[in-house]
Parts: structure tokens; sequence; C-alpha cells
């Protein structure tokens, strides 16, 4: 069993940045796309990043020109550069891999809480 571990999350002004990061407990073989969501109070689950094995990525409409997702295949870490975080980027955020024919783990999830 496949156990995701993120890092980076807390508490920022409106305006400032967080790096989150994420990392699997072990290696993962034919990853086929890494990625964040975020769940706010009261709110669905919903997608901010993803990026393929190609180095595709997909945003959000709401964050696309600020945030950014990354990946180290060697560490096979997936990363999110989150810039000019504003108060409705507010929420938990989960990583997520997906491998194989059905492979699938999520993180356990960070809070990020935008507020001045």
């Amino acid at each position: 069993q496949v156990q995701l571990v993120e890092s980076g999350g807390g508490l920022v002004q409106p305006g400032g940045s967080l790096r989150l990061s994420c990392a699997p407990s072990r290696r993962i073989f034919s990853i086929n796309v890494m990625g964040w969501y975020r769940q706010a109070p009261g709110k669905e689950r919903e997608l901010v990043a993803t990026i393929t094995n190609t180095l595709t990525t997909n945003y959000a409409d709401s964050v696309k020109g600020r945030f950014t997702v990354s990946r180290d295949n060697a560490k096979t870490t997936v990363n999110l550069q989150m810039n000019s975080l504003q108060p409705e980027d507010t929420a938990v955020y989960y990583c997520n891999i997906r491998w194989g024919a059905s492979g699938v783990a999520w993180g356990q999830g960070t809070q990020v809480t935008v507020s001045s």
C-alpha cells in the first residue's frame, strides 16, 4: 500500500506564497498523472493542478498564472508552488498520484489558510 506524505501547508497573508510537496512512501513505477486537489469547508473537492508523465500540465481557471505544478521524476515527488495567494485559496490540499492500469493514492491533506 502506497502512502503519500504532504508537507508545506500553513498560514500565509494575502499575496504571499507557499510551496507544497508530496512524496510517496515507496517508489512508484509507470506513473500516469500526479497532481493536487483541494477542498474548502462546505464545498466539494476540486482539481487544482495536474502534471502527466509527459509533463503536460492542467490547471483550474482560478489558479492559472498563480500556481505552478512540477514533478521530480528521480524522487517521484510532485510540488505545487502557490503565489499571490488569496483568502479564497484557503482549503485542505490533497496530493494524488495515479499509476499503471488502476493504481491511485491520496495524501492525508495539508491545510492552507490565507488570512490577514
